[in-house]
């Protein structure tokens, strides 16, 4: 997280903290829930004599009313009665005429007063109807992210035993057990990046990032905009990048000291591309036969609408993605294309030295 980002991020939990804070010893029914309504019914009285000075005010109880409005979202239904009725006795006492005198009072006065009280318990009962549903919306939500937590937690004790036992059983077949686990570990990294989005989904530069992560990110270039992907299509697409990966590392470019990999991606209404492109490996060919990684990635788009293209350069493998976004994950992204897991110095992006192009 850069410092400005930071920076923004302080105050924000500064407020927050603060508001916990005034929300705790304002509790329904405490001392310091009244207290705070007389606050607000002092405020109240000092704006009106003020406005008072200025011209005459024949509303007795304009601002006594967001004084009563606060004390019950803040500090419940009693606090907004109590100012309410306090108010109604400041205003009857000192601001309507003969001041400060209770009796006599005309006809008017008097049914003004009580069209007030009447509002004011209206709005108290509004505002604590508010406040409960506030705060039972918000038990709901803690309980939630209780749940997912738990979820998660017993996913992860699942995901570790699933490995163990494969371990074991495939201790005699290492290059099975090593992609079955592979498989397993990005995917387990995924539900990770899903977690911290609450269930929504995983950004594509999110999971590129993991699962290059490994590697001497100086050779990796990733260029494109930020991209939500939904859980589904997240986990598809980290099981796609983790089978490039591997097979760059074992056979492509990440395999030699010289080698680069270059990941693109644009979008156009709701058709994502990525473009995997590898160069300066070990000399490659096509091979005679589909195997578990190939069919994988042209499986695993069908579901999608997504279509795959391989081509086995001389200079290395370029594959690329097509998928049909929903369109509720369309509106999640945003413009920004400035972050990439590794900046070159000078001229155009790595994508584009590398001939970058679309059908």
């Amino acid at each position: 997280m850069t410092a400005v980002a930071q920076e923004g991020t302080e105050p924000r939990r500064t407020a927050r903290g603060i508001l916990g804070i005034l929300k705790w010893h304002m509790s329904p029914g405490s001392s310091g829930a009244y207290a705070f309504a007389t606050l607000c019914v002092a405020a109240a009285s000092l704006l009106h004599w003020g406005l008072g000075l200025i011209t005459e005010d024949h509303q007795h109880f304009t601002t006594y009313y967001p004084a009563v409005l606060f004390a019950a979202l803040l500090g419940g239904a009693g606090a907004g009665v109590y100012a309410a009725v306090l108010s109604g006795i400041i205003a009857w006492w000192a601001f309507m005429v003969p001041h400060f005198a209770f009796l006599p009072r005309t006809i008017e006065t008097l049914i003004s007063l009580l069209i007030y009280l009447f509002a004011s318990l209206l709005i108290v009962w509004a505002a604590d109807h508010y406040r409960r549903l506030t705060k039972r919306l918000e038990d709901e939500e803690k309980f939630r992210e209780l749940a997912v937590e738990e979820l998660a937690h017993r996913l992860k004790n699942k995901i570790a035993t699933i490995q163990s036992i494969i371990s074991f059983k495939l201790r005699d077949n290492p290059q099975a057990r090593d992609a079955i686990i592979g498989c397993l570990t990005a995917l387990s990294g995924t539900d990770d990046l899903i977690l911290a989005t609450q269930g929504q989904g995983a950004r594509l530069r999110d999971i590129l990032s993991a699962e290059l992560g490994p590697y001497e990110t100086s050779r990796i270039a990733i260029e494109g905009p930020i991209v939500f992907l939904s859980p589904k299509l997240a986990m598809t697409m980290a099981l796609l990048v983790h089978e490039l990966a591997t097979n760059s590392a074992k056979y492509g470019s990440l395999s030699v000291a010289t080698g680069n990999v270059a990941i693109c991606w644009s979008l156009c209404d709701t058709r994502l591309g990525l473009e995997w492109r590898e160069s300066g490996g070990p000399i490659i060919t096509a091979p005679t036969k589909r195997g578990f990684g190939t069919r994988l990635l042209s499986l695993a788009l069908d579901q999608f609408g997504g279509t795959v293209e391989t081509t086995f350069e001389s200079t290395g493998l370029i594959c690329k993605l097509i998928v049909v976004l929903p369109e509720k994950y369309t509106a999640s992204i945003e413009s920004d294309v400035t972050s990439t897991i590794v900046h070159y110095e000078s001229g155009p992006s790595k994508c584009a030295q590398e001939g970058r192009s679309w059908d």
